[in-house]
């Protein structure tokens, strides 16, 4: 059981997002460090999860801000939201865990919660990657609908050319469907800064490639209003209230 059942008297729950919306149960309780949100539904739907007293089995129940959780006869409380920046290496994964050797970007971050990164940046990728344990803001930072731009510097194998920068600049066809117009400024004849505004697998490998060119190496640098700045490659920072503020206009929430 979650080291988060302080104790065997009910608490109160906060559950409540940021804009005031109660959460559905099996999310409350993954964003409490109860389990994974599939694993949340599973003790829901097995009968060991209490609402005010009552056995409930829905995890689509929507937990108001003074509800009373319990798992197993034990209080639950909500885990305090965090967002970390991290300046990723080299060959660190941006998972919450690597079943392998190799190193997981979770590790740099000196935080007891269950975060998670918000999307991702391959293994072979440095720069700016963000973890939350808050779903909400993940996913509306990552969901193509809010489009939310991520800027990265980079090093190419060969010099870009005109025709390069416009096409990156039009829209590349790739074979999962052409991506939006991209923001393309060149810094140096085999330097440039690319604005994005989705997500896919390596597409800015896939851009460089579909434009015949090659990425040499590539660093995140902007995600949304936060710029990477000086943070130390290997160093993680959490993000101030204002951020966060600036952070949920960014993801399309006054």
């Amino acid at each position: 059981m979650s080291a988060s059942f302080a104790s065997a008297s009910c608490a109160r729950a906060n559950s409540e997002p940021a804009d005031g919306r109660p959460l559905r149960l099996a999310r409350y309780l993954a964003h409490s460090g109860v389990a994974s949100r599939r694993r949340a539904e599973e003790l829901v739907q097995a009968g060991r999860v209490a609402v005010g007293g009552r056995t409930v089995t829905d995890p689509a129940l929507a937990v108001d801000e003074g509800a009373e959780v319990q798992v197993d006869g034990q209080a639950v409380e909500p885990e305090e939201r965090e967002v970390w920046m991290v300046n990723k290496p080299a060959h660190v994964v941006s998972t919450a865990r690597e079943p392998g050797r190799r190193r997981a970007v979770v590790e740099l971050v000196p935080s007891r919660r269950r975060l998670y990164p918000v999307g991702r940046l391959d293994a072979d990728s440095t720069g700016l990657v963000l973890l939350t344990n808050d779903g909400d803001l993940a996913n509306r930072l990552t969901h193509p609908r809010y489009e939310v731009p991520r800027t990265y510097r980079v090093k190419l194998r060969r010099p870009a050319s005109e025709s390069q920068l416009r096409r990156l600049r039009r829209g590349v066809e790739l074979e999962d469907g052409t991506t939006a117009p991209a923001r393309a400024r060149r810094l140096s004849s085999r330097e440039i800064e690319l604005t994005i505004r989705e997500g896919r697998n390596r597409q800015v490998r896939r851009m460089l490639a579909a434009v015949g060119n090659e990425v040499a190496s590539l660093q995140r640098v902007r995600f949304a209003s936060l710029r990477l700045g000086s943070l130390a490659e290997g160093s993680a920072r959490r993000l101030s209230s204002a951020e966060l503020a600036k952070l949920w206009k960014d993801a399309g929430r006054d």
